[in-house]
């Protein structure tokens, strides 16, 4: 995977609610702020955090790409910020929210076995 393609893949395990797809894009010890706000440390505390957004609110939420800037940190590194328009979420009464605005932002790292998230922060945009 590289930069390029992580909002597209990231975007796709969202809409499988795909939790431990999601988990396998992060660094083992990766920093991880879901859309609700729940701050997770290390890759299988980010899949757990996941996991009950899925079963929640995200049950059926899709993202749908917008725009993408990637910042290079040199060799190896990028700082990458993706816009999404999220559909699809749902309240506490199991109706559709409208849809709104978040921003992916992930500081990627090249790993021996591809490119993984060190940092990631999915945001709501007002």
């Amino acid at each position: 995977m590289t930069p390029e393609d992580f909002p597209k893949r990231f975007a796709a395990a969202f809409a499988a609610q795909d939790s431990a797809a999601i988990s396998d894009f992060l660094a083992g010890d990766a920093v991880v702020v879901t859309l609700t706000g729940i701050a997770a440390e290390g890759r299988d505390a980010a899949g757990a955090a996941l996991a009950a957004e899925f079963a929640g609110i995200f049950v059926a939420a899709r993202l749908v790409t917008g725009k993408l800037k990637l910042r290079p940190l040199g060799p190896g590194g990028v700082v990458l910020h993706q816009r999404f328009v999220v559909t699809g979420a749902r309240n506490a009464e199991g109706q559709d929210m409208p849809r709104f605005g978040a921003m992916l932002s992930a500081v990627l790292l090249a790993r021996p076995d591809g490119w993984q998230a060190e940092s990631l922060t999915l945001s709501a945009l007002v």
